[in-house]
């Protein structure tokens, strides 16, 4: 049985566990506040908060670092919340993914009332020749394996909730892959992706090589770019012979 809930009230989920939030309060998330969601010092004390103003639920980064992906239910619109910016919240159901340090984090916002009524999205083939489109970006099968193994912990989680990233040195191992190759096809994925505009992919060397793994999975789960059901995929890999695709 679902919780009933007021027409112009949200409610945050966040592993297992929900978070009302009323007109007339800022609700706040980070290491402290409303949703105190861990004790990670990368985490700001206070990242997110949440407020209903004239008419409209915003979603705000009040952080000084850290940035989050917004997405809606079905991944069809992502926008990046990067320090000082705010967006409405006008889908049923929003998903926020953001990381500090090594952990990613992810949580979903409900509204009763949505401003913004979805329609189901159209089935759409996946291109031939090994390749699967995403928007305009066709990646390989050993491309999305990368990906895979680095968001598999995410993956596997149940709900929203907070995961551990592997290093590339462990996601290499996952696959039976060297480094080396490892590393080519990240480079060649995030190259893709910078390409097309996604944001956090690329900058100066030390940021490029610190943040490029956990800024390709947050976008990656919230453009559905892997899902829950690729895992399989990844045990599978290491029964295939090596191969030199990019």
């Amino acid at each position: 049985m679902t919780t009933s809930r007021a027409a112009d009230e949200l409610m945050v989920e966040f592993a297992g566990e929900e978070f009302p939030v009323a007109p007339g309060t800022v609700f706040s998330v980070g290491r402290e506040g409303d949703l105190a969601i861990d004790d990670n010092l990368f985490l700001h004390r206070n990242f997110l908060t949440i407020q209903h103003v004239e008419g409209l639920w915003l979603l705000s980064n009040v952080g000084s670092r850290l940035s989050a992906t917004v997405t809606d239910s079905g991944g069809r619109v992502q926008a990046w919340l990067a320090p000082g910016a705010r967006l409405p919240l006008v889908f049923a159901s929003t998903s926020v993914i953001f990381s500090a340090g090594p952990t990613t984090y992810e949580l979903t916002i409900h509204a009763a009332e949505p401003a913004f009524r979805e329609t189901p999205p159209e089935e759409d083939d996946d291109g031939a020749d090994g390749l699967s489109t995403i928007g305009d970006v066709p990646l390989t099968h050993s491309q999305r394996l990368m990906i895979l193994a680095l968001a598999e912990p995410v993956l596997k989680r149940e709900g929203t909730g907070m995961s551990d990233l592997p290093t590339s040195a462990q996601a290499a191992e996952r696959l039976g892959w060297t480094l080396t190759r490892f590393n080519r096809k990240l480079d060649n994925v995030c190259d893709k992706l910078d390409r097309i505009g996604v944001p956090g992919l690329r900058g100066g060397v030390r940021s490029y090589a610190t943040n490029r793994r956990v800024r390709l999975v947050e976008h990656a789960i919230a453009a559905r770019l892997v899902t829950r059901n690729d895992l399989p995929l990844l045990d599978v890999e290491h029964d295939v012979p090596a191969d030199d695709e990019a």
